[in-house]
């Protein structure tokens, strides 16, 4: 029951959680390059700048959302009392 009750909340967590990274993005490629950063098909990009601006996104979205979704997790347990996932990991 608590995973039903916590799908909403989720999908409006991982948009924020989608906000939030792409800001933490834009400020963390300020620091790398002074330009906007390039998307695949630009042609006059370079490979590394290319698959940089790639990793820091994905990484930057990646932390970010596990930091909303744990504390989301977290926060919908100590307000239900039932937590919202799974208790530990399956092993294979």
């Amino acid at each position: 029951m608590a995973k039903l009750i916590y799908k909403p909340i989720g999908i409006v967590l991982g948009i924020v959680a989608g906000v939030v990274s792409k800001k933490i993005f834009d400020q963390v490629w300020g620091y790398i390059d002074d330009y906007e950063p390039p998307k695949p098909t630009h042609k006059h990009a370079t490979w590394p700048k290319v698959l940089a601006a790639a990793a820091v996104e994905g990484i930057a979205f990646k932390v970010t959302r596990a930091a909303v979704d744990r504390a989301g997790a977290r926060s919908f347990e100590h307000v239900t009392g039932a937590w919202p996932g799974e208790q530990a990991p399956e092993r294979e």
